[in-house]
C-alpha cells in the first residue's frame, strides 16, 4: 500500500502528517467519511473492519470481507468518491473471534480470515495474535505472539501474490492490557514503556526474518501502543504529551515505522494533533463517530416529537426496547440498574447501542422517522436547537434538510478534527 508507505516516509522526514482510520460499518458514518475527505481535500480515506465485525462467517454485521468491500464501494460511488482513494484495513486480525478454541484450530480459522481479507483488497493488515486461546498460557509470551503473527503474514503474502495488486502493509502489537494484569483506574492509565515497545518490535523483527519475511518486515509500518489515551463509560483520559515523550522517541530508531493509537475517540482537537506530532501518526476512531451518530438520531427523534403532530415513529423508544429485549451486546459491560442502566444504554461512551441499529424494529422506526421529517421538513430554528453542526452546514450551503444529511453533518463535525490533526495547515488543499 504505497499511499501509507509514502505518508510514513514524509512523517519520518519531519513533516507532522498522519492518517486517521474510521472503524465502522454504519452506512451514514462511512458516507460522512467520504464527504469529509472530499471537503478537506484528503488524498485518501481509510476505512477499517474488525475481525468480529467482518469475517468468513459473516461477523456481527453478516458481511464477509468481499461483502464489506462492495458495501463501502457502493457508498463511495453514491457520493462521487473515487474508489482508488479508498484504503481498506483489517483491525485485530488473528484468532480473536475464536479464543474459546484450541490454538491450532483458532489459528487455522485466522489463516482463512487473513486470506479472505487480502483477497478482497484489504491492504492494511493489523496482525494481532496477543490473545490466549483455549489451553494457552495467560499471558502469551512475546515470542509466541510474534510467531503466530509471522504465520499470518506468510498467508497474507501468498494471498496478495495470488490475486495481484499492491503488497500489504502491516501493523503489529496491541494496546489491550495483558490478560490477568491489574485493572487500572483510567485516571492512572499506564503508558506503554519504551522497553516494552522495543521488545515487541524486535521480537517480531527477528521472527519475521526467521520465517523468510524480510521484505514483508520492510512493510511493517506501525506498532500499536498505549500512549495514555482511553475512555470508559463516562470519562475520557486525555493525551498528556509529557507522559509519552520517552515512548515517542523510542520509535525514532525504526526508519519505516510509526505508532498506531487506538481508542483516540473523544480526544480534543489539540490532543489529536499532538498525538500525530509525537509519532502516534495513525489514529483509530470508532465509538466516537457512532456516538455522534446516536446523538444525531436522538436529536431527530426530539425534532419529530416537537414538529410532527401525529403518527410519530417512536424511534428512540423502539431502540431502547430492542436493547432491553436483547441484552447480548451490552450485558457484559453495563451493570447499573433502573435509571442508571437507562443512562448507560443511551449515553455510555462505549456506545454499545451501535450494535442495534440494524435490528428490524429499530431500522423500521428509523425509516419512518426519516420519512416523517422528509414529508414535514422542520424549521431551521429546531435544527439549530438540536443539531448545531448541521445547522451551521445548512447556513454555509453544504447541507439541506434531508434527515440523513443532517446526521452526516453531525458526524463530520467529529471527523473534521481528525482530518485537521493529520495534515499541517500549509499542506491543506481543496479537491
Amino acid at each position: 500500500m504505497k499511499a501509507v508507505i509514502d505518508l510514513i516516509a514524509r512523517h519520518k522526514a519531519g513533516s507532522p502528517v498522519g492518517i486517521y482510520s474510521v472503524c465502522s460499518a454504519h452506512p451514514l458514518v462511512i458516507e460522512a467519511t467520504f464527504i469529509q475527505a472530499l471537503r478537506a481535500g484528503d488524498a485518501f480515506a481509510l476505512i477499517e473492519a474488525t475481525s468480529n465485525q467482518v469475517n468468513q462467517d459473516g461477523g456481527y454485521t453478516g458481511m464477509r470481507p468481499a461483502d464489506f468491500r462492495d458495501f463501502v464501494y457502493a457508498i463511495a460511488d453514491k457520493v462521487g468518491f473515487d474508489r482508488t482513494r479508498i484504503l481498506l484495513g483489517g483491525d485485530h486480525l488473528g484468532p480473536n473471534v475464536w479464543q474459546n478454541l484450541p490454538p491450532d484450530v483458532a489459528m487455522e480459522k485466522a489463516d482463512l480470515l487473513i486470506a479472505q481479507y487480502v483477497a478482497a483488497g484489504f491492504r492494511k493488515i493489523h496482525l494481532d495474535c496477543s490473545m490466549s486461546c483455549a489451553g494457552d498460557p495467560v499471558p502469551l509470551s512475546d515470542a509466541t505472539i510474534a510467531t503466530r503473527a509471522a504465520r499470518l503474514a506468510l498467508v497474507a503474502e501468498k494471498a496478495y501474490q495470488d490475486v495481484g495488486g499492491e503488497a500489504p502493509v502491516y501493523v503489529i502489537g496491541t494496546e489491550v492490557p495483558v490478560p490477568g494484569g491489574a485493572a487500572e483506574d483510567l485516571g492512572e492509565l499506564a503508558v506503554t514503556t519504551p522497553e516494552a515497545a522495543r521488545a515487541t518490535i524486535e521480537t517480531h523483527r527477528a521472527i519475521f526474518q526467521e520465517h523468510g519475511l524480510v521484505t514483508a518486515w520492510e512493510r511493517v509500518v506501525a506498532a500499536v501502543v498505549q500512549p495514555g489515551v482511553e475512555f470508559d463509560h463516562h470519562q475520557v483520559v486525555d493525551y498528556v504529551p509529557a507522559k509519552a515523550q520517552a515512548l515517542s522517541h523510542a520509535i525514532d530508531a525504526y526508519g519505516h515505522m510509526v505508532y498506531e493509537a487506538h481508542s483516540t475517540d473523544y480526544q480534543t482537537p489539540e490532543a489529536l494533533a499532538a498525538l500525530v506530532r509525537d509519532h502516534f501518526a495513525i489514529l483509530k476512531v470508532g465509538p466516537g463517530v457512532t456516538f455522534a451518530l446516536r446523538e444525531a438520531l436522538w436529536a431527530l427523534d426530539a425534532i419529530e416529537r416537537e414538529w410532527v403532530p401525529e403518527d410519530r415513529s417512536g424511534f428512540r423508544d423502539a431502540a431502547m426496547a430492542t436493547m432491553r429485549e436483547n441484552p447480548k451486546h451490552w450485558a457484559k459491560y453495563y451493570h447499573a440498574e433502573g435509571r442508571g442502566l437507562d443512562y448507560d444504554l443511551q449515553y455510555s461512551l462505549s456506545d454499545r447501542i451501535r450494535y442495534y441499529w440494524p435490528e428490524g424494529a429499530v431500522r423500521d422506526a428509523q425509516e419512518k422517522l426519516f420519512a416523517n421529517l422528509i414529508a414535514s421538513p422542520p424549521p431551521l430554528s429546531l435544527v439549530s436547537q438540536y443539531m448545531p453542526a448541521a445547522y451551521a452546514a445548512i447556513r454555509a450551503g453544504q447541507c439541506d434538510l434531508d434527515p440523513a444529511h443532517l446526521v452526516i453533518e453531525q458526524i463530520i463535525a467529529v471527523l473534521a478534527s481528525y482530518s485537521a490533526a493529520c495534515r499541517p495547515v500549509k499542506e491543506v488543499h481543496h479537491a
